[in-house]
């Protein structure tokens, strides 16, 4: 019974990391070089995520306030190797 459990637990974890759709990724944000938390991918679609600038209120989903310190998360903006991808929006910000 523990071999099972143990090649099940192998088994699902790593498909579990895989699947990352930035979600939990809202709050404060700080776009950094190096050091990331998180690398994204801004596209127009097929985004995992959608994202509304706010100067207050990014304690929701999908709301992101640029800052220079006091970050929630620490993200790296890339053109490939991405973690998820991110689309910019008015309106509409979130998961699906």
């Amino acid at each position: 019974m523990k071999k099972l459990l143990i090649v099940l637990l192998f088994y699902f974890i790593p498909f579990s990391a895989i699947s990352q759709s930035g979600c939990h990724v809202f709050g404060k944000i700080k776009f950094v070089e190096y050091g990331e938390d998180y690398k994204v991918k801004f596209v127009d679609y097929g985004e995992d995520l959608k994202v509304k600038y706010v100067s207050y209120g990014e304690k929701n989903v999908g709301k992101w306030k640029s800052v220079e310190y006091g970050e929630d998360y620490k993200i790296k903006v890339v053109r490939y190797g991405e973690d998820f991808n991110v689309k910019m929006v008015s309106y509409g910000e979130g998961c699906d």
